[in-house]
């Protein structure tokens, strides 16, 4: 009995032994050329993304609320007369905040507690805007209806995937051009693919000073606005097994 067991445990180390020199032999055969390749396409945008905001103060959260209500209903009047869909209007941010009074410090350094002296109400609005030519018309319209906070603006493009599409193909092609470059300067021929990996950037949102926002809205029958190219990154990291 003793005999078997011993021989069993020989053999079973053995096959052990043997199958991981085979899978060490395996992983050593296995050679690979890793690149990454980069693609980029700019498109101009046809859509613009706007935010503008609605700030109005009052002695009680009524009278700030009811003045901020007038002022926002003429900006949602004037947006759908330029053509703005529902869908492309959407209220972002809504608050209604207390201002305080901070009485200074007394002679024996005790300080009172602070007062209540109006309330501060604001609405956000995030617009959509489809047609670019309307921008700087809107925003200048917009501003003399009474929005008096917000200024940030994005240009974007409606159909963005297929901008990513069409990067991810110039990266993927960019990718195989290195990989052929290095296996001939190597002597080497591409084998399958092993592993890809994809990372894309789209364009970030650009804010306009909110100061030059208010001023040359009302100084000019248009704000300037300039929309520029919107460029689309992706990155792939591809893996080849180098044919022996």
């Amino acid at each position: 009995m003793t005999s078997r067991c011993t021989f069993t445990t020989i053999l079973f180390s053995t096959l052990m032994l043997v199958s991981s020199l085979a899978i060490s032999d395996h992983h050593e055969r296995i050679a690979t050329i890793h690149v990454t390749g980069e693609g980029e396409v700019a498109i101009a945008p046809d859509m613009a993304a706007i935010s503008v905001g609605v700030v109005r103060e009052g002695k009680t959260a009524r009278a700030a609320l009811t003045a901020n209500n007038n002022a926002m209903v003429k900006v949602l009047e004037a947006m759908k007369a330029e053509g703005i869909a529902n869908k492309d209007l959407q209220t972002s941010g809504f608050n209604i905040s207390p201002r305080y009074f901070y009485p200074p410090r007394e002679k024996n350094h005790q300080q009172k507690p602070p007062k209540i002296v109006g309330y501060t109400v604001s609405n956000n609005l995030a617009v959509r805007i489809r047609d670019l030519e309307k921008v700087g018309g809107i925003l200048d319209r917009v501003v003399t209806l009474g929005v008096n906070s917000g200024g940030n603006i994005r240009f974007m493009n409606d159909n963005s995937k297929q901008v990513l599409k069409q990067a991810r193909k110039a990266a993927m092609a960019d990718a195989i051009d290195k990989a052929e470059t290095l296996a001939d300067a190597a002597g080497v021929d591409l084998g399958r693919i092993l592993e890809i990996s994809e990372n894309s950037r789209s364009p970030r949102p650009m804010p306009m000073a909110r100061a030059k926002f208010r001023t040359e809205a009302m100084m000019a029958d248009a704000v300037p606005v300039a929309g520029g190219e919107n460029t689309y990154h992706v990155t792939v990291n591809v893996n080849w097994e180098i044919s022996q």
